[in-house]
């Protein structure tokens, strides 16, 4: 079990570290209403006033009633700058420019949408955008490559999704944020565990265990090797 006051110590350390390096002014994340999102927004409020955590909701309607009320419910709490940037209609214009997508390709046009908005917010502000992705996550390249894969620095990507809960516990984070089935809110009925086809206890287990059944192992195992491409830096031909 972590000594959680301790790990809140050294993450504020380490976000108040990171804007000091860059001259930054604060600190601006996506709040989509999840534990991922929820913790990083807490941990950074508490390193930088001036946390702005922005809600962005692409096309399903999860987004625009349960996810927001959520977020909202946390911003209120830990008294976070809030702001809404309605993504939707930019989306479907984009997707009557590019034409029938297949579900992977649509899928990943939100999470890209919401770090452009990240991002312009964060140049017109000097501001450093927070990343959300947990370990578990980042293990299955269960994220959009350069969608919410991005990040100037992100102060939760060693935890687990089970630790992430047990963080949220800590901090008293609202009761709705902890008890929803995680998802990415990609599409309506959308879970995290059904599309990556294990659950988080088994995978947590795995990770810091290293047990798991065959089927979840295999599972686990091929996810990671197939998605190594995204937890790195592009490939560069460097030449003589």
């Amino acid at each position: 079990m972590r000594d959680w006051q301790e790990e809140i110590a050294l993450r504020v350390d380490f976000i108040r570290e990171i804007i000091a390096q860059a001259g930054a002014a604060g600190v601006v994340l996506g709040n989509s209403g999840g534990k991922d999102s929820a913790l990083v927004a807490m941990l950074c409020k508490m390193a930088c006033d001036n946390t702005v955590g922005v809600i962005m909701p692409c096309g399903t309607n999860v987004n625009y009633t349960s996810d927001k009320t959520d977020a909202l419910a946390l911003a209120a709490q830990c008294d976070i700058q809030t702001r809404e940037v309605d993504l939707t209609a930019t989306r479907d214009i984009l997707l009557q420019a590019i034409g029938e997508l297949p579900p992977t390709a649509l899928n990943n046009i939100a999470p890209r949408l919401r770090m452009t908005t990240l991002y312009a917010i964060a140049t017109a502000e000097n501001l450093l955008v927070a990343g959300t992705s947990n370990y578990s996550e980042r293990y299955m390249g269960y994220f959009t490559k350069f969608g919410d894969g991005a990040c100037d620095f992100n102060p939760i990507a060693d935890l687990t999704a089970t630790e992430v809960l047990d963080f949220l516990h800590y901090l008293d984070a609202p009761a709705n944020i902890m008890e929803k089935a995680p998802s990415g809110g990609l599409f309506d009925g959308q879970t995290d565990e059904a599309e990556m086809g294990v659950t988080y206890d088994d995978l947590d287990f795995w990770l810091r265990h290293g047990h798991a059944q065959d089927r979840e192992r295999e599972i686990m195992q091929r996810a990671h090797r197939t998605t190594a491409h995204k937890r790195v830096l592009p490939v560069m031909f460097e030449g003589e």
